[in-house]
C-alpha cells in the first residue's frame, strides 16, 4: 500500500469551527460512476478479446496480476482521466479500480503498480498488436445487428507532438516539431483503425494497404455493402483513387487547389463574382468538370465549390467517382461532414491521452494508442446506444467523465455483497438509474405500477 503523509489538513475555520482534511476515509472512490464503464465492457466483450491477443512469456506459477486484469486496470483508468502509469501507485488501492479489473476489493491484494503496469507494456510485440488491430474491426462489425447498406470511412492522419528521444520520432516540417503521424479510420463516430506511424512519410502512406484489408473483411461480413472512403487532399493519390475504381469503392478526396484547376474553374469563379457585384451576397454554387494531374493515369471526376464572400474568392475541389449525386449533394450531403471526423480525433487525443506516447520503444507507444483507443469504444458505445435520447446523447468524453464517472462513493465489502454508496447529494440520480436500467435490464426490471 502506499505510504502518505499522514498529516492533516487545514483549511480556513467557518466561524467558530475550524475545518480539517485527511486521507483516512477508508475505502472510498471519487469515480463510482466507472461502474458503467464495467457494464459496457461485459457487453462489448473488449477487454476479454484484447487480452486474448497477448502472449504472456511469465512463468504461470509467479504471476500476480493477470494480463487481463493490468489491461483492464490501464484502459478504465484512462476513461477516467488517469493518464500518467504512475497514477497507479495510488489507484492500485481503490476499490473501484479493483472491481473494474474484476478482483475483489481488499488493501492486502492491491492491483498492479506502475513498474508493473510498465514492463507489461513494453513487452508487446508487432503479432499482439496486429491481432489487437483485428479486434477493433471485429466489434465494429458485431455491433451492427443488421447488415449496413452503406458504410462511410473517414480516413485522417493528425500530429501526435513528442518530447523525448523515442523511437520513430522525426521533425515534421508542415507541424513544425517532432512528432509522430497517427492514421485514425473511422465510420461515423465508431473506430475501426488508430495506427501509430512515424512521421518521416507521406501522410498517405499505407493508407491503400489498411482499405484493402478494411474492405476485404467488411465485404466478407456484408458483400452487397456499399464502401466509400472520404478525406481531405492529403490523400488524394491515383492510386488509391485506381484501387478504388477497380475494387468497386467509391471514393470522395479533396483535391489541392493549383494553377491548372483555378484556370478551368475561372468561368465558374467569374459568374459567382458578377452575381456578388450586383447582388451584394454571398454566392455558393457547385459545379463539375473533368480533370487530370500530370501524375495521373487518367481524367477523373472533379466537383467545384465557387464560393466569393466578402472577402474575395473562396474556391474549393473535391474529386470522386460517385456518378449518381449532384455537385452540391456531394460536398455538402457528403464532404463537408468529414470534419466531424476530427471531433472524434480530438476527443482521442485532449480526452483520452491517445498522444501520451511518451515510451521509448515505438512498439509499446502503439500499445499505448490502442489502449486509449479501447476506452474510446467503451465510452462511445455509452453515448451511442446506452445514451441514446438523453441529454448527453451528444456529450463529448470529457462531459460525459465529469456528469456520470466522477461520482463520490463509499464502498462496503462483505462475503455476499459488494456495496458502492454513491453520493446523496449527486444531481444525476435519475440519470444514472435509466441507465444502468438499460445496461443491466434483467437486473433492473422496471418498477411495477400499483393500483390505488
Amino acid at each position: 500500500m502506499t505510504e502518505c503523509n499522514r498529516e492533516p489538513l487545514l483549511f480556513s475555520s467557518l466561524k467558530s469551527q475550524k475545518i480539517v482534511a485527511d486521507f483516512d476515509g477508508g475505502q472510498l472512490t471519487s469515480d463510482g460512476g466507472g461502474l458503467l464503464l464495467r457494464e459496457a465492457d461485459r457487453v462489448v466483450g473488449l477487454t476479454r478479446r484484447l487480452a486474448a491477443c497477448l502472449v504472456d512469456p511469465r512463468d504461470p506459477a509467479r504471476i500476480i496480476h493477470e494480463q487481463q486484469t493490468m489491461l483492464a486496470q490501464r484502459i478504465h483508468g484512462i476513461a477516467l482521466g488517469y493518464e500518467d502509469l504512475n497514477d497507479h501507485n495510488t489507484l492500485r488501492d481503490d476499490p473501484l479500480m479493483a472491481v473494474l479489473a474484476d478482483k475483489t476489493p481488499t488493501l492486502e491484494n492491491p492491483l498492479a503498480s506502475s513498474p508493473t503496469l510498465c514492463r507489461f507494456e513494453n513487452r508487446i510485440d508487432r503479432d499482439a498488436l496486429a491481432r489487437m488491430a483485428e479486434v477493433f474491426v471485429e466489434t465494429f462489425i458485431a455491433s451492427h445487428k443488421c447488415p449496413p447498406k452503406q458504410l462511410v470511412l473517414d480516413f485522417d492522419a493528425t500530429d501526435d507532438r513528442v518530447h523525448g528521444r523515442q523511437e520513430g520520432r522525426f521533425f515534421h516540417g508542415y507541424y513544425d516539431s517532432y512528432c509522430f503521424l497517427p492514421l485514425y479510420v473511422f465510420c461515423e463516430d465508431q473506430l475501426l483503425v488508430a495506427y501509430l506511424r512515424p512521421s518521416n512519410i507521406d501522410a498517405p502512406k499505407h493508407t491503400r494497404a489498411v482499405l484493402k484489408l478494411l474492405v476485404r473483411r467488411l465485404r466478407q461480413a456484408w458483400p452487397k455493402v456499399r464502401i466509400i472512403i472520404r478525406g481531405d487532399s492529403g490523400f488524394c493519390r491515383w492510386r488509391l483513387m485506381r484501387w478504388c475504381e477497380k475494387h468497386d469503392v467509391y471514393y470522395v478526396l479533396g483535391l489541392a487547389r493549383n494553377a491548372v484547376l483555378e484556370r478551368q474553374a475561372e468561368p465558374f469563379m467569374e459568374r459567382a463574382e458578377r452575381t456578388f457585384e450586383q447582388t451584394g451576397r454571398k454566392q455558393r454554387r457547385f459545379h463539375e468538370m473533368r480533370y487530370a494531374a500530370g501524375t495521373w493515369d487518367r481524367k477523373r471526376r472533379v466537383i467545384v465549390k465557387a464560393e466569393y464572400l466578402l472577402q474575395g474568392p473562396n474556391t474549393r475541389f473535391v474529386v470522386t467517382n460517385l456518378r449518381e449525386r449532384r455537385p452540391a449533394q456531394i460536398y455538402d450531403g457528403l464532404y463537408t461532414a468529414r470534419g466531424e471526423m476530427e471531433n472524434r480525433i480530438k476527443e482521442q487525443q485532449l480526452h483520452l491521452f491517445a498522444d501520451r506516447t511518451s515510451c521509448h520503444q515505438f512498439l509499446a507507444n502503439q500499445f499505448r494508442l490502442m489502449l486509449a483507443s479501447a476506452a474510446y469504444v467503451l465510452v462511445d458505445y455509452l453515448r451511442r446506444i446506452v445514451l441514446k435520447g438523453t441529454e448527453l446523447s451528444c456529450a463529448q468524453v470529457a462531459t460525459i467523465r465529469v456528469k456520470l464517472f466522477k461520482v463520490a462513493a463509499r464502498v462496503r465489502c462483505s462475503v455476499r455483497r459488494v456495496v458502492f454508496h454513491f453520493s446523496s447529494s449527486y444531481p444525476y440520480q435519475q440519470l444514472l438509474r435509466q441507465i444502468v436500467a438499460r445496461l443491466v435490464p434483467q437486473a433492473n426490471p422496471p418498477p411495477r405500477l400499483v393500483p390505488k
